[in-house]
Order: structure tokens, then sequence, then C-alpha cells
């Protein structure tokens, strides 16, 4: 920055004419470290800004980065709904604009308080005591003109935890915008944005649960919402019904700390279980089932293809793997080789277990720690077919005389006996197992 634009920068700040907003103050006063800081400039023209050397990113409105923090300046504005969606609106950016106007914009009213540069905080809307108090809250009925703040207040539940909770006025303005049909306007990419962030949340099934209270689940996730009611068997689900269930085994991905596509397979493994129980009246073959409607769900919301494809693997697999220790070798080299493609995607491979570990364990608070020997069975079975000399089996299968198909054959065979070997020393195994023991699995070496 030049020096009379630094000078310049400094009187802004002198006159109280930037506030830190938003997240960061929030965080701030929660005790949280927050990595981006927004900044709101009051009384100042796009002109003036440019000048003193901020760089203009915003399209819709005037913001701008500065030149050495590369932080985010916006001008104080207030916005009008003109038309349907999150475009619809008619910003005004003028000198005129207070901050007070700009923060009534916002969605919640723990969203909606400023900073001065000299430490003073500045919350029309009693922020810092919903803070204090654990509440989620709309600031104004600007709240109803955007509707993927409804996803932002259920994901902040999510984000937060159980103790918070959404304030009744707030849940009753949903209730209005769903009636209103503001919703169905949301576009899908913001939709899975969100949905993605909050699978990343410490607490990802209360942003479900909480869209299912706020009664817009149907609207926004048909497929979550006709897990409703859907009976289980008891003797395996004690916890109820598919949609308890799905959301026990996407906490216990959180739990368990989880990457994001497990997270998502989790969350999509049972999907075909209200399409059985609708057609037959039980749960028989939900597996397959289970496909169409990923596929469908993926292609709605814009899901990318690495997230969609484990999603279908899993819901075709996840049986197949909580029967591991049972399946005879040839059935273990159709899941591990033919249907995951394992060796050649491993880390794959390992999100599909982590995502069965979680069907397995999320039951219930008597299930939740019940050991799955099944994940560590599976990867001890994908480690001794890594140590296959795929290369040395052909060469061995051409001194036979083998050619064509009769090679791919030859692997195939290596490799069932391989995993028949591992089996048998998996089975066999003392209680503290010697991992070593892998080592003594080799193909042949001709």
């Amino acid at each position: 920055m030049k020096p009379e634009q630094q000078a310049s920068y400094e009187a802004i700040k002198g006159l109280d004419k930037v506030y830190l907003v938003g997240g960061a103050v929030r965080d701030q006063l929660l005790g949280l470290t927050s990595h981006d800081k927004d900044y709101v400039v009051v009384g100042v023209s796009a002109a003036q800004m440019k000048a003193l050397g901020f760089i203009p990113v915003g399209k819709d409105f005037p913001v701008f980065l500065h030149p050495e923090t590369k932080d985010e300046y916006a001008l104080a504005r207030t916005e009008r709904k003109v038309g349907a969606g999150y475009t619809g609106f008619s910003v005004d950016a003028s000198q005129t604009v207070t901050l007070e106007e700009d923060l009534a914009r916002r969605d919640l009213s723990i969203n909606a308080m400023a900073l001065s540069t000299s430490g003073e905080l500045v919350d029309p809307y009693n922020g810092k005591d919903d803070l204090e108090h654990k509440i989620l809250r709309h600031t104004t009925n600007a709240f109803t003109e955007d509707p993927v703040r409804v996803l932002r207040l259920a994901r902040f539940l999510a984000r937060y935890g159980k103790q918070w909770r959404i304030h009744a006025s707030t849940k009753k303005l949903v209730k209005q915008m769903l009636a209103a049909g503001e919703l169905h306007h949301l576009v899908p990419e913001r939709v899975f944005k969100e949905t993605e962030k909050a699978l990343s949340e410490r607490e990802p099934q209360l942003y479900f649960e909480a869209l299912k209270e706020l009664g817009v689940l149907s609207v926004l996730f048909p497929e979550l919402h006709d897990m409703v009611n859907v009976p289980q068997p008891p003797q395996h689900h004690p916890e109820g019904d598919v949609f308890i269930h799905t959301m026990l085994a996407v906490n216990r991905a959180a739990q368990l700390n989880f990457d994001l596509a497990t997270r998502f397979a989790t969350l999509t493994h049972d999907f075909g279980k209200a399409v059985s129980f609708q057609e037959r009246g039980d749960l028989l073959g939900h597996e397959g089932a289970g496909i169409a409607v990923i596929d469908a769900f993926c292609a709605r919301l814009r899901v990318p293809n690495k997230l969609r494809d484990l999603a279908k693997l899993t819901s075709l697999n996840h049986l197949h793997c909580h029967r591991l220790l049972e399946l005879t070798p040839k059935t273990l080299h159709k899941v591990i080789i033919d249907s995951m493609n394992a060796l050649k995607q491993p880390e794959r491979f390992t999100q599909f277990l982590q995502a069965c570990q979680c069907d397995a364990q999320g039951r219930g608070p008597t299930l939740i720690n019940s050991p799955y020997p099944q994940r560590e069975y599976a990867q001890y079975l994908l480690n001794a077919l890594q140590g296959i000399n795929t290369k040395a089996v052909v060469k061995q299968a051409i001194g036979e005389g083998k050619t064509g198909p009769d090679l791919s054959e030859a692997v195939r065979i290596a490799q069932i006996q391989c995993i028949k070997e591992a089996a048998r020393i998996f089975h066999n195994r003392p209680s503290s197992f010697n991992k070593a023991a892998l080592a003594a699995i080799k193909a042949p070496s001709k």
C-alpha cells in the first residue's frame, strides 16, 4: 500500500467507519479462532475504496480485498426483495446506509454483531445475549428473503450441538416461508453446499433432525423424509425406524472423525429401505433398491461423482460387509475385487468399510461401542492381495501355455487362493494377533 493510501486508510479507521462483522465477532465472543475476517465500511464510496488501493471483487455488491491482508471489506448495504430466489434483490450500498441497517439484513442475531476498531461491540439485535443462552434467532423478517438461511439455521445447530435451540419465533417464520413456497426456489448447488458443510460439522445429524422438526425435510430431502416411520426388525435395530438409525449412523461417522465421503455414504446407505417397504412391506432387497434413489438424489443436488459412486457401492455391498467373516473366498473375491475394485481404489475401499462400521454401530447406546472386526478383516485381506506378484503369476501362466482370458483367470485363481490362506490365518489367530503373519502369504514367485 502506498504511503498516501496508508494514511487515508488509517483516517477511515480513526473515524470508526470500519467494523469487524459476522462470524469473526461471534467466534471471538465464543473464544474461538476465526480464520476469515470480514469488515464493513460505513459512509465511504466505492470510488474512495479504489483510491485507497482496495481491490474490487464483488459482482452483485461492492466488496473489496485489502491490498495487504486480503481480508474482505464490504460497503454497508441494504437489500430489498424484488424477485424469487437468492438473486432477486435490489442492493443499496450508498454512503447513507448505516451500520445498523447493514446488520439488519443478516440472518441470525449471533451473526449480526459488529466490533469497532476501538473494541466497542455494536449489538442492535441482542446477539451476545442469544450467544450466552445458546439460542438461534432470526435478526429481522429479512431472514425470509433468502431460503438458504433455513439450511444455515440447521447447520449452526449441527455445529454447536444439542444444548442450543431454535427460537420459537424463528420456527414460525420458517413455517411461513414453507407455506409461501419460498423453499422451492433453492438452487441445488446451494443446498448441497450447505449440506456438505453440515455433514462436516461436529453433530451432522442435528442438521437433518432440525429440518425435520421445522417441517421442511420433505421438501428439501424427500429421500430422508421417506425413512420416517419405516419400521426395522427390533432384534437388529432396537433404536427404531430407518430415519433414527440413519441419524445415529451419521453421528457415529462424526464421532470417529471420518471424512466427508464416508459420512455421505453413511447418510445414503439405507435409501432403498423406504422403497422396499413401500413396494413389499419389508426391507428385503433394499441394497439394490437404493441405487436408483441415490442416483436421483445426486443428480438433483449436483453431488460430485466421487461421493455418488462410493454411496452406491456402500448401498449395494454393506450387508456383504457385515457378513464378511462368514463369506467364502470366492464371494470375498467378488466383493473386494469385482464389486469394490479395492486393489485399484484402496482409499475408497477404506471409506466403504468405515461407512459399514457406522451402519453397524449406529444403533443406539447399547451397540455403539460394539466391535466391528469386519473392517480389520477386510483390510487384512486387501493387504494380503496387494502382496501378490501379479507379473509373476502371469509369467507362470504363460509358461504353462495359457493366453488371453486364461491369464486373467490365473490371476483370479491366485487372488482367491491368497484370500483363502489369509482368511485361515486370520480366523486361527491368537487373541494377540501377530500381523507379521501377513508376510507369510505369498503368491507363486516363478
